[in-house]
């Protein structure tokens, strides 16, 4: 192995991809790896430094080296230097060459590269090592650092709180708000009780106090991946000093984001069921979709809001169901950000005469039964036609809000509310199979059809 020269701001080179490969490996976010050692380097540095009692100098010198290379050694990763080989790395470890080629398969011994991280076989180190860590790439294409084994998690909003639920509830350490009385009919007694402590969405904050002394493994962040959310992610990590690993989450990739937490959770054969079972449910809402004649497409008009003012155009997260299904969006207005919700006029809504409306119940802060009562919709063709249907909610909105896992039954219930003839579900049994299979609860014939009787129309 190559000896390692001392560095500071304005250093360049391999050594330097080793230092900041290393912090990451240890969970000192620095940005990019990029072998410039600029503020962002310097600023983890220092702040391994000052966790570790060196003089937090920011300077990369003999006993600073010392350290990172002592820590690293706990860990199952190697980060390739300049004149590497396998062979000089078995060697160096005293590794067999076979054991260390069969750990890394998908990678060619001859095109090692300077900074490129490797695994090295488990048995040659300590396994009294509690806080061992491994390497993941998570969907925003970040390398994060996360224990090997994860017991406990925190999903910074809604969206990944649903999927923790779904997925694996007993490493869970909270929620994101607290349940309403509707919500907990439908969870668990034992994990109604979990803390709401709060997160990273809207307009809320997480309880940075609470969240570090139940101190979660990792928190997940689920949602659209932008350069504001990576942004967001990597403050959030340095702040509390907690791996933050990002999901991204379209209606038609759920069973991607299921798998993912699978591995990143350990717990890859409950994942892979419930990413069957959303697989298999877009494939077959699509092939239903494909066949309705367009003379025969429903327009829509989504209500959203304590007025039904609020509405998704096409190309909102939080519509992406109602196009899946062959539903027409009548909402031709300016897509928003964020957390969407773009403002119409009534005069807009008679205009557009849908022929169906989705609304928000009264519990969700909704207008449904305005829209039955007020004088100022009742030109509009899905009033006279009693096509205004309030969207079930309980324990999660089946169509938006949040739009995590809980919109995949709903692709079936809008697909057999807008077209029965084409989605011709027993959404009885389909709704009972869906809560025993994300919900972790048994719903009976009465409770299921109750469910269902809260979207009709008045």
């Amino acid at each position: 192995m190559t000896s390692l020269r001392i560095l500071g701001r304005g250093a360049t080179g391999d050594d330097v991809i080793e230092l900041q490969s290393s912090l990451i490996i240890l969970g000192y976010n620095h940005g990019a790896i990029d072998g410039i050692f600029g503020v962002k380097t310097a600023s983890a540095v220092i702040q391994f430094q000052q966790d570790n009692g060196l003089f937090p100098d920011g300077i990369v010198g003999p006993s600073t080296w010392a350290y990172l290379q002592r820590l690293i050694a706990f860990y199952k990763i190697y980060i390739i230097r300049p004149g590497d080989t396998f062979y000089k790395i078995a060697l160096a470890f005293g590794i067999p060459l076979s054991e260390l080629l069969a750990v890394n398969a998908g990678i060619d011994p001859y095109e090692l590269r300077v900074g490129q991280m490797i695994q090295l076989p488990k048995h040659d180190f300590p396994t009294t090592v509690a806080d061992s860590k491994r390497l993941i790439k998570d969907m925003a294409g970040r390398i994060v650092s996360v224990p090997c084994t994860i017991k406990t998690a925190f999903a910074s909003s809604p969206v990944g709180s649903i999927m923790l639920y779904a997925l694996c509830p007993d490493k869970m350490i909270g929620w994101n708000n607290a349940l309403r009385a509707t919500k907990k009919k439908y969870i668990l007694p034992r994990y109604q009780a979990l803390p709401d402590l709060g997160g990273w969405y809207g307009e809320r904050t997480g309880n940075i106090e609470q969240i570090l002394k139940l101190c979660p493994d990792v928190i997940i962040g689920m949602g659209d991946i932008t350069p504001l959310k990576i942004s967001h992610a990597d403050n959030i990590q340095q702040q509390l000093g907690i791996p933050v690993v990002l999901v991204d989450t379209p209606v038609t990739k759920m069973d991607k984001a299921c798998e993912f937490m699978g591995i990143l959770l350990g717990e890859e054969t409950r994942a892979q069921e419930l990413a069957d079972y959303c697989r298999n449910t877009i494939a077959d809402v699509a092939a239903r979709a494909a066949i309705i004649p367009k003379e025969k497409l429903v327009s829509v008009y989504y209500a959203e809001g304590a007025n039904g003012l609020h509405t998704e155009p096409d190309g909102s997260k939080h519509i992406e169901t109602l196009s899946l299904v062959g539903g027409i969006n009548v909402a031709k207005v300016a897509l928003r950000g964020g957390k969407g919700m773009s403002p119409v006029s009534q005069e807009q809504i008679l205009f557009w005469n849908p022929e169906v409306i989705l609304a928000w119940g009264e519990e969700q802060g909704g207008y449904y039964k305005g829209i039955l009562t007020d004088q100022s919709w009742a030109g509009i063709k899905a009033v006279r036609q009693h096509r205004v249907y309030q969207i079930p909610n309980a324990p999660f909105n089946w169509l938006d809000r949040p739009p995590s896992i809980n919109r995949i039954i709903g692709l079936k219930w809008l697909g057999n509310l807008l077209y029965p003839d084409v989605f011709n579900y027993n959404m009885v049994a389909e709704v009972k199979n869906f809560y025993a299979k994300f919900y972790h609860y048994d719903l009976s014939d009465e409770d299921a059809k109750a469910l269902l009787a809260q979207v009709q129309s008045i």
